[in-house]
């Protein structure tokens, strides 16, 4: 599907920034909200922007300060030293 909109010329330099392409970068902008919302995956992401792997979309969405890492991860990784330093230390 293809969508075209219209935005009046005196607002297209708030809502793209200067010498990008302006369906791309409202494109990502769209797609980093839906990703943000929980609204897209992260192979959706993929296949939207054309990206060939996942590095790239995380290169994305790192440039946007979106990241992936929950509290739930924190405690895992948190555990994981903790294992990690206890069998050192014996």
């Amino acid at each position: 599907m293809q969508v075209a909109v219209e935005i009046p010329d005196q607002f297209v330099r708030y809502l793209v920034p200067e010498g990008r392409d302006a369906a791309r970068s409202l494109l990502e902008e769209s797609v980093a909200g839906a990703y943000r919302n929980g609204r897209l995956t992260i192979e959706q992401v993929r296949q939207v922007l054309g990206f060939g792997t996942r590095m790239q979309v995380d290169v994305f969405l790192q440039q946007r300060e979106i990241y992936d890492y929950t509290v739930e991860d924190l405690d895992k990784d948190m555990a994981t030293l903790d294992r990690l330093f206890q069998k050192d230390a014996g």
